[in-house]
């Protein structure tokens, strides 16, 4: 109710303060891939706008999900930084994200592919402690016993995120532009070629008719129950 987010092609995602219209954070160059290369030439040769242009936005109470070039971003506004991504999701540019339940989400891209993703979590273990040894003996290596149990709580409380590829969905053959997510009722999907295809969620729908066969048998006695 506070906060709204802007992107843009040139790559910024700004968090904007919805009462006062002040920009709170600013991220550009986050995802460019070549921001992190060694030398300026392989800068200059791999700085692509399309690579970096944010196409899509959507979010959730706690995350922004990006749809940036080929990849998929998740950042968290309360964090203020990038705390997943996938930097090739699709083979071309990503037209159209949305948010699922139970923290998954769904992609379209210029490829033709609709994909279905899911954000994970995994708690870092905590580091082991690095023996002193020999140098202990003449006072090297020593540290501040209050530094290293707040440097270990915070080892401990770390959490990484990554988004992994549960679902492809196969059938267009061209661009999918967007799509319309309908709950448990499915999903359809828009494509260049033409076509508009509805989806169902396969495992639910077996579950469904399943459940239709055993009603119908139990009404025309053909199942008899046994506890």
């Amino acid at each position: 109710d506070l906060t709204f987010v802007t992107g843009s092609h040139v790559g910024e995602l700004i968090v904007w303060d919805a009462l006062d219209w002040i920009s709170q954070v600013c991220e550009c160059n986050t995802w460019n891939p070549s921001f992190h290369t060694v030398t300026q030439q392989e800068i200059k040769l791999s700085q692509n706008q399309q690579e970096v242009s944010i196409q899509h936005l959507t979010s959730d109470a706690e995350c922004v999900f990006a749809a940036v070039g080929k990849g998929i971003y998740v950042y968290n506004l309360q964090m203020k930084r990038v705390i997943a991504c996938q930097r090739t999701a699709h083979d071309s540019t990503v037209l159209h994200i949305a948010k699922l339940p139970n923290r998954q989400l769904i992609s379209c891209s210029e490829d033709g592919s609709v994909r279905i993703w899911e954000l994970r979590e995994k708690q870092q273990l905590p580091a082991e402690p690095v023996p002193t040894g020999f140098l202990n003996m003449w006072g090297f290596g020593r540290a501040n016993k209050q530094a290293i149990q707040s440097a270990k709580k915070m080892q401990e409380s770390t959490t990484s995120y990554s988004l992994e590829l549960i679902g492809d969905l196969i059938g267009h053959s061209s661009a999918v532009q967007m799509f319309l997510y309908f709950s448990e009722l499915g999903l359809v999907t828009c494509s260049a070629d033409h076509l508009i295809i509805l989806w169902k969620d396969g495992e639910r729908e077996s579950r469904l008719r399943s459940l239709t066969l055993f009603q119908k048998l139990e009404q025309n006695d053909d199942l008899q129950l046994r506890f």
